[in-house]
């Protein structure tokens, strides 16, 4: 392994001593950025609710009249927690991913934190690809379906509309991101495994079909239960897992030239010590 590791050896006590300075400063970034999103609550979940609001135009309603209930005197008030919470986390993200790799970063070798680098800046673009997707696209689309549902007066015996309560909306949305941003993250995590030598682009590429399957059941299990939401997360799913393989073919072939390098290197050393 090259490079050095820039870490003295310490007493268990110290590791503890860094973890909870660590655990600390994300626990703090994290209470400070929910508290600024809590005060603004109302105005974030307005800002969530837009999506909604793009269906409702789609289906070429009243945008009007559109509106969400609570049927629970409490219910909008824990809705603003959770907002304030999911908004505190994406905000506190940055410092809290800092804090991990200042508590791993000197246990590892250079060339391992100038590898580890370009990940966690990837990992939080990409979730927020994913999230930007299931915000003007997905969400809408998913609404747009359920608003198709409705029966107007004169279409049968009585009138059937849509009336989302604010915390199963909020559910919905909370749910998609999530989902779209892990599914996000499967470029970064097979690139490491195959970085570290636990996959290859030969074997992702013969598990492709079993993949695709895959894909689905995930898509079934994180996505409400309709069609276009879980196509619509299967299909951008297998196009990922396209772009690992990718992905895994290039760092195999930037070992392989380093393996090269490697052994120039030894030869030349070795010609230079027979001289």
């Amino acid at each position: 392994m090259s490079g050095e590791i820039e870490d003295k050896p310490q007493p268990l006590i110290e590791h503890l001593m860094e973890l909870r300075t660590r655990l600390i400063w994300s626990i703090g970034a994290f209470f400070v950025a929910f508290i600024a999103c809590f005060i603004f609550a109302k105005h974030l979940f307005n800002v969530l609710v837009y999506p909604y609001k793009w269906a409702v135009t789609w289906a070429k309603l009243d945008v009007s009249k559109a509106q969400l209930i609570y049927t629970a005197p409490q219910e909008f008030f824990f809705t603003q927690v959770k907002v304030a919470m999911f908004g505190g986390l994406v905000i506190a993200f940055p410092i809290i991913a800092a804090q991990i790799y200042k508590f791993v970063a000197p246990g590892l070798y250079k060339n391992e934190r100038a590898a580890f680098l370009p990940f966690l800046i990837a990992s939080p673009i990409l979730f927020l690809m994913g999230a930007s997707l299931v915000y003007f696209f997905f969400t809408p689309m998913v609404m747009w379906f359920f608003l198709t549902m409705q029966q107007a007066p004169g279409e049968g015996d009585v009138a059937i509309s849509l009336l989302p309560k604010v915390s199963e909306y909020l559910s919905l949305i909370m749910t998609l991101v999530f989902s779209f941003g892990l599914v996000f993250q499967l470029p970064v995590i097979t690139t490491l495994l195959a970085r570290v030598g636990l996959l290859t682009s030969q074997w992702l590429a013969e598990k492709r079909k079993f993949a695709i399957v895959l894909a689905f059941i995930v898509a079934a299990v994180l996505t409400p239960p309709d069609p276009m939401s879980q196509i619509g997360l299967a299909l951008p799913t297998i196009l990922l897992y396209e772009i690992s393989i990718y992905a895994a073919r290039l760092v195999e072939r930037q070992r392989a030239r380093e393996a090269v390098e490697e052994a120039e290197g030894t030869t030349d050393v070795a010609k230079t010590d027979n001289v």
